[in-house]
């Protein structure tokens, strides 16, 4: 009996030695792994810049047609804000431009008719001058062979057609003049309109590409203030990858350089473009997904998916520079 419980001591002891090397040999490739692994991958996030959507004027909300989480096109509609006010500046502009404009053709008919009366001014002044001319010319040929009251008529008729002249050409140059400030009203009247139909395009924006809705904050029949935003908008070309990188590997990082990404429940082959470096390190990222990158001196990396409709902002990413080196999921 006592042969068989020493037995019996001597194989749990073998056992329990066993067990130790066995798990010591995990521990020592698990370790091994990890150490290999953070040397090749690094863990990050998706992040985005969006495009906030707002009126740049004030007013009620009449329509939203879009909603979270849908995708929207180049040249969507977005939602409209009551429309009513500015309709009625641009009615009202309309008709400063009707009022400018028939304004404007008065002061040119006007110039027309000043126009024809200096042209007739100016011809009965020449014709006088001839004749005074012609007067005083035999006069002085022949004193006497002009009575003096020939003369004197003469001149008085100059006289009196060159002031003619003069008020014509008055005339002419105060026309000019109003349909100079007559153009100047139509123009801002003009301008007025064009005003006033950009903020009713304003009231109605559009989706400037193609994107994902993050958010809408405001729903129809609500006040929006003037440059508040209503809707957020994720462009798919401004979804990123954001990961850090250790200052000691920093350098091997460049614009342009292909990486490789990976998620929970992402296709394989999924890879990423490097198109912005942090010239400064730091030591802490704003959001920590791996204990391996606390308190080490990083570089942040930001860098484009090459399927930007397969993430979400905020969704946790592994970056490496091979498929190889990516976590087995």
């Amino acid at each position: 009996m006592a042969e068989t419980v020493g037995s019996r001591r001597t194989r749990v002891m073998i056992g329990a030695v066993v067990i130790v090397v066995v798990a010591g040999g995990l521990t020592w490739w698990w370790a091994g792994t990890r150490r290999a692994h953070s040397e090749h991958s690094f863990t990050g996030y998706v992040v985005s810049d969006n495009v906030y959507m707002s009126s740049p004027v004030s007013g009620t909300l009449t329509s939203v047609s879009v909603r979270r989480g849908a995708r929207v096109a180049a040249g969507d509609s977005l939602f409209r804000v009551d429309p009513t006010v500015r309709a009625a500046e641009a009615d009202r502009a309309r008709a400063e431009i009707a009022g400018s404009s028939a304004q404007l053709e008065q002061q040119q008919a006007m110039r027309v008719r000043a126009q024809a009366d200096l042209a007739a001014a100016g011809a009965e002044a020449q014709r006088n001058e001839v004749e005074m001319a012609r007067l005083a010319a035999a006069q002085a040929e022949k004193p006497g062979s002009v009575a003096q009251l020939q003369v004197d008529q003469a001149r008085a008729a100059y006289r009196g057609a060159r002031d003619k002249r003069d008020a014509a050409r008055s005339e002419v140059q105060a026309a000019t003049g109003a349909i100079t400030a007559a153009q100047a009203q139509v123009q801002q009247a003009r301008a007025g309109l064009t005003s006033a139909q950009h903020q009713l395009s304003d009231l109605a924006p559009v989706a400037p590409g193609a994107g994902r809705i993050d958010d809408v904050m405001f729903k129809p029949g609500e006040s929006v203030a003037a440059n508040v935003p209503v809707v957020s908008i994720v462009p798919d070309g401004e979804v990123k990858v954001r990961f850090y990188v250790p200052e000691t590997q920093v350098s091997a990082y460049k614009p342009g350089r292909k990486v490789v990404i990976g998620c929970d429940g992402c296709a394989a082959g999924m890879t990423a473009i490097v198109d912005f470096v942090a010239s400064r390190p730091e030591y802490t990222p704003p959001v920590i997904y791996s204990l391996d990158a606390r308190a080490k001196l990083v570089f942040l990396i930001e860098a484009v998916p090459s399927d930007p409709l397969a993430l979400v902002p905020g969704q946790p990413m592994d970056v490496a520079d091979t498929a190889a080196d990516l976590p087995q999921r």
